[in-house]
């Protein structure tokens, strides 16, 4: 039986590993400034400018209703596509790119550390630890992703 390999960016929130599908990620950035945007969600940073396009920024700690953190020189901006709009994550640390066999990912449990079992995917068994692998479609779901696109129109 052959198995499929998938590619996963790996980051950090707290002492917890999480998992982004490679095909999402349109980059990695270095915190940038960013511009608050009134009346928005809890979660949504603001907006910044990457490159000359504005790019709408969530907080997944606020999202997840993790304790907030202080940013570091390791925060950093993951940049995805989600339904076709680009929208940065700020996460503790990006560490890696890693390949789990399929065989190696496993339903996401009902109980999962501290966050909301409806954001997981699954869960990637390595040699000596999990990666909690996330559901960008749940993360944001499409009234919020149109509110986003309403901020960068």
């Amino acid at each position: 039986m052959s198995t499929q390999e998938q590619k996963f960016v790996i980051f950090q929130l707290g002492e917890e590993s999480y998992g982004i599908d490679i095909l999402n990620v349109q980059g990695i950035e270095r915190m940038l400034e960013i511009t608050r945007v009134p009346k928005t969600s809890d979660f949504v940073e603001g907006v910044c400018n990457l490159r000359g396009s504005i790019v709408p920024v969530i907080d997944l700690r606020k999202r997840f209703g993790l304790d907030e953190k202080e940013k570091t020189d390791n925060t950093r901006i993951i940049v995805v596509s989600i339904e076709e709009v680009e929208v940065g994550l700020i996460v503790d640390a990006a560490n890696d790119v890693i390949s789990i066999d399929s065989d190696s990912i496993e339903p996401a449990p009902s109980v999962i550390g501290s966050i909301d079992n409806r954001f997981i995917n699954g869960v990637g068994k390595l040699e000596n630890k999990l990666i909690i692998l996330l559901d960008l479609q749940e993360i944001l779901k499409k009234e919020e992703i149109v509110k986003l696109q309403e901020i960068t129109d």
